[in-house]
């Protein structure tokens, strides 16, 4: 493979903050110079872009640039995980070829400290899932629920947004522990998706008989809510969950691009709910357990080798269609991981 360093790289900036749902207007490729590498880092060229929900976060709006949230300057490159392969390193224990995952962004090329990277090893699994499955959204799915949900034998578990990285993961570890994984999708085809994932139950959030669909599937209540969208699915959840229910909460997806406050749910029922039921709710973010990322790499990577947890990823070619891939993803259009492929994967 041909490890030339280009002089130039193409990169995705944000132009504009977006009111509601971002557009592609709010995106522009442009050309920028390949950075070198000071002491202690690495440069990096782009081969996988992730693509998350909580970049609508980091592209703020109009209304609240302020926030305490990091968002990415205007005219700064769309932020993202990426793996990537070292080209030229002025790290010691990093040397050209070394695959290695990071948050490069949406560019060809970035310089990281090496502090900031983690070597992958494509013999473990394929390279792609460490933006997947064995990264971010799996490490986030896997703590939230073993830390926090703590799944019974023979408790039921309900995650919407359940084809997803997260929810898928967090179904299927309920499962083999013991618990009834309930999964909550849109659409026919993510749930016949998730009957095919081995969920004990699957209710579509965009039936007219949603609110049936999720009492039908869960006749004895619900123990664990593996919570990451809000909205309606939290609406109809949030009555029917047990006595000590868990509630790890990783994200409101339904909220990301929301231009006013809320106004669905009866917030003092929801309260009394809470404390006559002894209902715990905690948010969390994956960080906070870091420090579990050896074993949760050890038991998803084993079973990921063994057949037993199954995965999705949709790659898309190409930086310049990382912006519509991302809106797509934002709507709702993908079964699983949405990846960018940027550059070529030098392990196919």
């Amino acid at each position: 493979m041909d490890r030339t360093i280009p002089s130039t790289q193409q990169r995705v900036t944000l132009v504009a903050r977006p009111e509601g749902a971002p557009r592609l207007s709010d995106f522009v490729m442009s050309v920028g110079p390949v950075p070198t590498p000071a002491d202690g880092e690495v440069l990096v060229r782009t081969v996988y872009l992730s693509l998350d929900p909580y970049l609508r976060g980091r592209m703020g709006s109009s209304a609240t640039h302020s926030s305490s949230t990091p968002v990415v300057p205007l005219g700064g490159v769309m932020e993202g995980g990426t793996v990537g392969e070292v080209v030229l390193s002025a790290a010691d224990g990093f040397g050209p070829g070394d695959l290695v995952a990071g948050n490069s962004g949406w560019q060809e090329y970035a310089v990281q400290p090496a502090t900031a990277l983690r070597r992958l090893d494509p013999a473990q699994a394929p390279v792609s899932t460490a933006l997947g499955i064995l990264g971010m959204p799996g490490l986030t799915g896997w703590t939230g629920l073993v830390e926090i949900g703590r799944p019974q034998p023979g408790e039921t578990v309900v995650v919407a947004a359940a084809t997803g990285v997260v929810g898928s993961l967090v179904g299927q570890i309920a499962r083999q522990r013991g618990a009834r994984a309930v999964g909550i999708a849109g659409g026919p085809g993510k749930v016949a998706w998730l009957r095919d994932a081995g969920f004990d139950a699957t209710v579509d959030h965009r039936a007219p008989d949603f609110a049936e669909q999720l009492a039908a599937a869960t006749p004895e209540g619900i123990d664990v809510y593996f919570e990451n969208v809000g909205g309606k699915v939290w609406d109809e959840v949030w009555p029917r969950l047990n006595r000590h229910a868990r509630v790890p909460v990783c994200g409101v997806a339904s909220a990301y691009s929301a231009t006013g406050r809320s106004t669905g749910g009866d917030v003092s029922a929801l309260l009394s709910h809470l404390v006559t039921r002894s209902i715990t709710i905690r948010g969390f973010v994956f960080h906070e357990f870091a420090h579990l990322r050896p074993q949760f790499e050890a038991e998803v990577s084993a079973g990921l080798r063994a057949g037993e947890l199954v995965h999705h990823e949709e790659v898309v070619t190409g930086l310049d269609q990382a912006s519509a891939a991302f809106l797509g993803m934002l709507a709702g259009e993908h079964l699983g991981k949405r990846l960018v492929q940027v550059g070529p994967d030098p392990t196919l």
